[in-house]
């Protein structure tokens, strides 16, 4: 395993898996699958109604906690409750949560935001994220709030790797860590000529090749699955390295194109969007 280490110092695996658009059932499966493996960054969240099975996983697969990075985000509509912390930490059968995102750049963020400060520093969370948030209230936040943020989730991949929101968080000493890291599992990405010429190269499949460029761009990766094999093979990319000339050939298949754009209205509505039950 590799580990980027933020800017208050914690090390987070460079690679992990994700439970978005998984039941409880295959979310739970997921990660206990993944901790078998060897995987040891979990990202989940309050909004993919899946808490409860990601900290029964966990806790099935009997990995001590000290050793997972735990990783979930704070839906909107909690965001000025005063339990919204304990309440997560509660679903996750943990006393503490390595990194904690604000999950939309809704109206009431800043409350959002002042309430993780809190649970910072009263040691229930580690590290500060915003997750979807645009890059003048990415900056805003490094300027105002107490503690600065320490990562960013935001889609990134080969057709759009963020190649300007990436300049202003080396400048900001923040990390990016990539959803969607295989193009929300677009063929067209995954089949580009590069990738597959690099796998034949090294031995590894097309979207190793992908998840490994990640890494080498200083990218955190989470990739989804609910495929014991293709959980697997998506922590299997630390065996082999890109060379320099490699990695700006792959550059080169930029498109500029993303798989999800969210409008001022979608953002509106997040912030009255309630939840359903998390089982």
């Amino acid at each position: 395993m590799e580990y980027i280490t933020l800017n208050n110092g914690v090390k987070i695996p460079a690679a992990g898996i994700g439970v978005f658009m998984l039941s409880p059932e295959e979310a739970e499966h997921s990660v206990e699958q993944a901790l078998k493996a060897g995987v040891r960054l979990i990202d989940t969240a309050n909004g993919y109604m899946n808490e409860s099975a990601t900290g029964r996983g966990m806790k099935k697969r009997g990995v001590r906690r000290e050793e997972i990075f735990l990783s979930t985000k704070l839906w909107p509509t909690v965001y000025e409750k005063e339990t919204a912390v304990d309440e997560t930490l509660k679903r996750l059968g943990t006393d503490y949560i390595d990194l904690l995102f604000l999950h939309q750049p809704t109206a009431n963020w800043r409350e959002g935001y002042k309430a993780i400060e809190k649970a910072v520093e009263a040691g229930k969370v580690k590290a500060i994220g915003l997750s979807n948030f645009p890059e003048e209230l990415l900056k805003e936040a490094v300027d105002t709030v107490k503690i600065k943020p320490q990562i960013v989730q935001v889609e990134a991949h080969p057709y759009y790797p963020q190649e300007e929101l990436k300049k202003i968080l080396k400048e900001k000493e923040i990390g990016l860590m990539a959803w969607y890291p295989l193009g929300h599992g677009d063929r067209q990405l995954i089949e580009e000529p590069v990738f597959g010429r690099l796998a034949e190269k090294y031995g590894k499949s097309n979207a190793q090749v992908i998840l490994r460029w990640h890494i080498q761009s200083g990218h955190v990766v989470i990739p989804g699955s609910k495929n014991p094999d293709h959980i697997r093979d998506n922590f299997d990319i630390f065996d082999f390295v890109l060379a320099e000339e490699e990695m700006r050939e792959i550059s080169k298949v930029n498109k500029g194109v993303r798989y999800y754009t969210a409008t001022p209205e979608m953002i509106a509505a997040y912030a009255s969007m309630e939840l359903g039950p998390d089982l």
